[in-house]
């Protein structure tokens, strides 16, 4: 049986179970991306300030479009910190003032995040959902390409 656009309902309820992981992910990165932002301190602030913003606002527009996503899969997304903290795999991070220290964590974040969006990607390829592919397939794009600057500058 489908759903309203036309997804096997079994396939689309595991894709919103992996796309509210993923939410509950971007949740945690946003707030250790805000966290950063406000907290650097160093000869990097005026680059790492801005970079961390942009960071942060790309991040906060992820979290609304797999929230939607969710519910076009007729899903229920989490909105709880409660459950962000529960379902996240991303760590809190907390006082951190140091510019390559905050960077090692994006990239860790950005890690763990990319790997979720490539089993997501498999999963809306086995279940045919051309809209999960294809905001999962530009995401990572984005990602890889953020991940190797990030590499770049800690070198």
């Amino acid at each position: 049986m489908n759903n309203l656009i036309g997804i096997n309902k079994a396939k689309a309820e595991e894709l919103s179970h992996k796309l509210n992981l993923l939410l509950a992910d971007y949740q945690l990165f946003y707030q250790n991306l805000r966290g950063l932002h406000w907290n650097i301190k160093g000869r990097e602030f005026f680059e790492l300030h801005l970079k961390f913003e942009e960071f942060y606002n790309d991040a906060v527009i992820k979290v609304d479009e797999i929230a939607e996503r969710i519910l076009t899969l007729e899903g229920e997304p989490l909105h709880t910190f409660e459950d962000y903290l529960n379902h996240s795999d991303i760590k809190a991070e907390k006082g951190i003032t140091n510019g390559i220290e905050g960077i090692k964590i994006i990239v860790n974040n950005f890690s763990t995040i990319i790997l979720k969006e490539r089993e997501i990607l498999t999963l809306a390829g086995d279940a045919e959902d051309e809209g999960t592919a294809s905001l999962m397939s530009d995401y990572i794009s984005e990602s890889e390409k953020t991940l190797w600057m990030l590499s770049s500058y800690l070198k």
